[in-house]
């Protein structure tokens, strides 16, 4: 497996490039290589790079190359159906007599359009209509120094034109002195043009197969031109790393930038990734389109959506029942969904109605304090199993070309095990901490839920988070239960935990040992969660942004202190400052 990054000096990279002197003194850049791609940096904070987002990246290229793969499928049995159908309307026509003007009129039926009898039309992916699946199409709209586009064109076979976009006249040049870096692949697949990303995806509607947001900080005024840029069936990759507004530290602020008002419980960045969800399926709604999610991942500092667009106003109509608000108690760690909508079936018709409500009572059954309400989030599923299962065995069958192999498997080895159908979790520990007792370990705690009859997993959200459909009344007499057995000493009457304790469990709980209770990972003792490669791993400075001591905690001090001792050399030398001040860092 290859490094997460390799740096090279600048005369290395003179006798790499072998060609006349560039029009720019490479002594003033590194170059950084990931997977097959390099690229130039400057020594000057002058484009944004972030070495953390190696897994974002790696992430995106098994989640991209799963993409080509399912589309060729969809469409080889597209082309299956169709030439079925058309046979078997050949047919009909035939033995009625009528085969010679008939096959004339089935050749004029422009294809994708229904072939008489009322006949419900085919939906195909966009382009699917044609004879040949042409490569599908990228937008990287956030492009700064170009690596994801340049590893994109580079690392993944049957890709087609890559189109990188920034506002920052810096990074494009940047990204265009990078792709003539990276020879003659990356020359012909990619193209860097400087434009606002919002006007260049409303301006191309339907155009792109993929679309890849990563902005620094939050995506949401990016999200309506977005899901306008995509042709049916594609594929829309989100990042939002503004993790603080979509835990709760600022609910208003969310409120504002995605629609939904968050909680802080320990399942908050499970909601945060719910929340773009929803956000997403807002705005497509507006255009008669809706999202599929394939693959949702919380790591490290970020939230990370892949998620496919299609257009059918009938299919949007079921929104509200993907949607939900969450009620959260104040005093305990309960927590209850109140769907936005429901159906009623009646024959062949299905109305769509309200949903019922209230889902809780003015005061929590367990503990007797009120609810704090958040929301709406998304409530279905946010992975698709066999994308799921496709993607970690592509990438266990290519580790060598994911620099990030070790951190990216665990995340979806872990995804692979979660409960597909059930929204946020709870925490043992929290748990215990409301009742004031010592915890049983997990797998008793998920005997005990097993053998009641219940499903229980982990989340790749959080080491301690447990995923389960039983009810909350279960899940506190299971705790009283445990209690019984490990004495807690008194507590204050009013004290949640004491409410808690103070009834009886309607139910006995079983705590011998499940044969369920460990995962296969587990059993086979495979790493799951693991932990940063080096000190400082998290998100770095906005580029062009002045490095002062103030930043140690997010690039260490040795990094800190040498970008000061290199600035204090600079204001001893007149023509440097001048020349620094002529050319300001830029911001990307």
């Amino acid at each position: 497996m290859g490094s997460v990054e390799e740096i090279k000096t600048g005369e290395e990279a003179n006798q790499q490039i072998n060609m006349t002197p560039p029009p720019f003194d490479l002594s003033d850049y590194t170059v950084i290589k990931e997977g097959e791609a390099e690229i130039l940096m400057h020594k000057k904070n002058e484009v944004f790079y972030n070495k953390a987002q190696v897994n974002n990246r790696d992430m995106s290229l098994a989640v991209l190359r799963a993409f080509i793969s399912k589309r060729k499928e969809e469409h080889e049995a597209f082309l299956y159906k169709r030439m079925n159908k058309k046979s078997k309307i050949s047919e009909n026509h035939s033995s009625n007599g009528n085969s010679n003007g008939e096959c004339e009129r089935l050749k004029e039926i422009p294809e994708g359009e229904p072939c008489g009898n009322g006949d419900e039309p085919e939906k195909p992916l966009e382009g699917k209509g044609q004879r040949e699946l042409k490569p599908p199409r990228v937008l990287e709209a956030l492009s700064a120094s170009g690596l994801r586009a340049l590893r994109y064109a580079r690392e993944v076979e049957g890709i087609g034109q890559v189109v990188a976009l920034d506002n920052d006249k810096a990074s494009v040049e940047a990204c265009r002195r990078n792709i003539k870096f990276n020879g003659s692949v990356a020359s012909a697949k990619v193209e860097s043009n400087l434009a606002d990303a919002r006007v260049y995806m409303l301006t191309h509607p339907k155009e792109f197969d993929v679309v890849d947001l990563d902005p620094y900080g939050s995506p949401s005024v990016f999200l309506d031109s977005a899901v306008q840029s995509i042709a049916d069936g594609g594929l829309l990759m989100c990042t939002a790393t503004d993790m603080a507004v979509l835990c709760g530290s600022n609910g208003e602020v969310c409120y504002s930038k995605y629609g939904s008002y968050p909680l802080r419980g320990k399942y908050c960045h499970e909601m945060a990734l719910r929340i773009v969800l929803a956000c997403i399926e807002s705005h497509a709604n507006r255009y008669k389109r809706y999202i599929v999610p394939v693959l949702s991942v919380q790591m490290d500092f970020y939230v990370r959506v892949f998620v496919r667009v299609y257009t059918s106003a009938s299919a949007m109509k079921n929104t509200p029942l993907k949607l939900s608000y969450v009620y959260q108690c104040v005093g305990c760690d309960s927590f209850h969904l109140q769907p936005i909508g429901r159906t009623v079936s009646k024959n062949t018709s299905v109305r769509y109605l309200p949903g019922f409500g209230p889902a809780v009572p003015q005061e929590c059954s367990g503990c007797g304090k009120r609810y704090n309400m958040g929301g709406p989030i998304w409530s279905d599923p946010i992975h698709d199993q066999d994308w799921v299962a496709s993607i970690l065995a592509d990438v266990n069958a290519m580790k060598n070309r994911y620099p990030a192999f070790d951190k990216i498997s665990a995340v979806l080895t872990t995804i692979s095990e979660e409960l597909p159908d059930v929204p946020l979790f709870l925490s043992l520990h929290n748990l215990c901490g409301t009742l004031k007792c010592t915890s049983p370990s997990a797998v008793i705690f998920r005997s005990a839920v097993i053998n009641a009859g219940y499903r229980i997993s982990g989340t790749h959200v959080n080491p301690l988070g447990l995923k389960s459909d039983a009810p909350m009344d279960v899940i506190w007499d299971i705790m009283r239960c445990w209690v019984k057995n490990h004495p807690v000493k008194e507590q204050s009457p009013d004290q949640s935990g004491s409410v808690i304790l103070a009834k009886e469990p309607t139910l006995q709980a079983n705590f011998a040992r499940a044969v369920a209770s460990l995962s296969k990972a587990q059993t086979k003792k495979v790493a799951r969660f693991l932990p940063n490669p080096e000190r400082h791993w998290g998100p770095k400075l906005r580029a062009g942004r002045t490095i002062t001591s103030k930043h140690i905690s997010i690039l260490g001090a040795d990094a800190v202190n040498g970008v000061l001792n290199n600035n204090k050399q600079e204001a001893k030398d007149p023509q440097a400052k001048r020349q620094k001040t002529e050319d300001p860092a830029s911001i990307t």
